[in-house]
């Protein structure tokens, strides 16, 4: 999406959903210079570490096969046993400091995002035929970041080797007359200084490649004003369908509202507002609300009561009370028993007297 739409207009922060799309499609902020760093890093650690164990490992099986080369015996299964020695010593020797190169890779995409797996970069794009894009490729911002970036790191490597090196010019020129493995000894401690001085070099031009990275990555993900109100459609519905909606389940619950109030044993009423309708039988705890309403519903509330003969009492604050702090299928509240309990008891009063009457 971000692709065809006009920059211009991209003034907006992505939502989390663009964000997360974009991983998907391995779109990530991703600086190349951090995994350089994390490789040449953890290249100075294995020679710091491992030069000598990595030395004697492969010089000592190198020099015992030397020694004893007249011994080899040259048919294919003693060849075969002797390739799988020298195997053996050479994985033995080399292989912590491989896979603390593998773990330094891994490290340097590890810090910047987590794992992505997409195929999206394998899909054939057309664009990228495009002579426009060809050419913004090469003569665009990122193509002058990365010029730059090229140019500081050469500035840098350089600087930090001139440093380290022309105090060492007269000793690196004494050096030809040492034998190699006095050669060997000079020369590996001054590799190390210059190599930790390249770390903390590349240091300062990594993590700046990777905020300018971060920054061109966020950019590129940001959207529109129409990409918001189109997301929002997409993820939370058409406000026009959601009314639809909401409109269809008050009507259905007017409907079954309206169905319990001939259930009801007495209508509450504010005559010109409110309309309460409470149900109660001997044994419940305390009187249920099974419908509520203001102007219309109201009316209909009283018109539906007396349609089937259901007591209507007129309280105004009882009422609006009622109204305001009861729900429809929900006891009453405690401090309306006594109010609500004077009402309920006058209205079996009125029946039970109504029903002497009859007879």
């Amino acid at each position: 999406m971000a692709d065809n739409s006009d920059p211009e207009s991209q003034t907006e922060d992505p939502t989390q959903k663009r964000l997360e799309e974009a991983l998907e499609r391995g779109d990530v902020a991703k600086s190349q210079e951090i995994n350089t760093w994390f490789m040449i890093a953890g290249g100075t650690l294995v020679v710091s570490t491992f030069s000598g164990s990595v030395g004697s490992g492969l010089v000592t099986p190198m020099r015992n096969l030397l020694a004893n080369s007249w011994m080899i015996k040259t048919d294919p299964g003693n060849l075969l046993v002797l390739v799988q020695q020298i195997e053996g010593a050479v994985l033995a020797a080399v292989g912590i400091p491989l896979l603390m190169l593998v773990l330094a890779a891994i490290a340097g995409n590890m810090l910047q995002h987590r794992l992505v797996w997409s195929a999206e970069s394998l899909k054939p794009k057309f664009s990228k035929l495009s002579p426009a894009a060809g050419f913004k490729r090469i003569f665009g911002k990122q193509a002058a970041a990365n010029f730059l970036k090229g140019i500081g790191k050469l500035i840098a490597v350089g600087v930090v080797m001139t440093t380290i090196l022309w105090p060492e010019r007269h000793r690196m020129e004494a050096m030809v007359k040492l034998d190699p493995s006095g050669m060997l000894g000079a020369t590996t401690g001054m590799t190390i200084h210059m190599l930790g001085a390249v770390v903390a070099a590349l240091a300062i031009v990594a993590i700046a490649d990777y905020f300018f990275q971060y920054r061109s990555w966020f950019q590129r993900q940001k959207m529109s004003l129409q990409e918001i109100k189109d997301e929002f459609k997409q993820s939370e519905g058409d406000p026009h369908i959601k009314g639809k909606i909401r409109q269809l389940r008050q009507q259905r619950s007017k409907k079954r509202m309206m169905a319990a109030v001939p259930k009801a044993s007495v209508i509450i009423t504010n005559p010109t507002h409110y309309s309460v309708a409470l149900s109660y039988e001997r044994g419940m705890s305390a009187p249920i609300c099974v419908a509520k309403g203001v102007d219309n519903i109201a009316f209909k509330i009283r018109e539906v009561a007396r349609e089937h003969d259901i007591p209507i009492v007129e309280n105004v604050p009882l009422a609006r009370a009622l109204y305001a702090t009861v729900e429809i299928d929900q006891e009453i509240p405690m401090e309306h028993y006594h109010a609500v309990a004077e009402v309920i008891g006058y209205v079996m009063r009125m029946k039970r007297g109504f029903s002497a009457a009859r007879q």
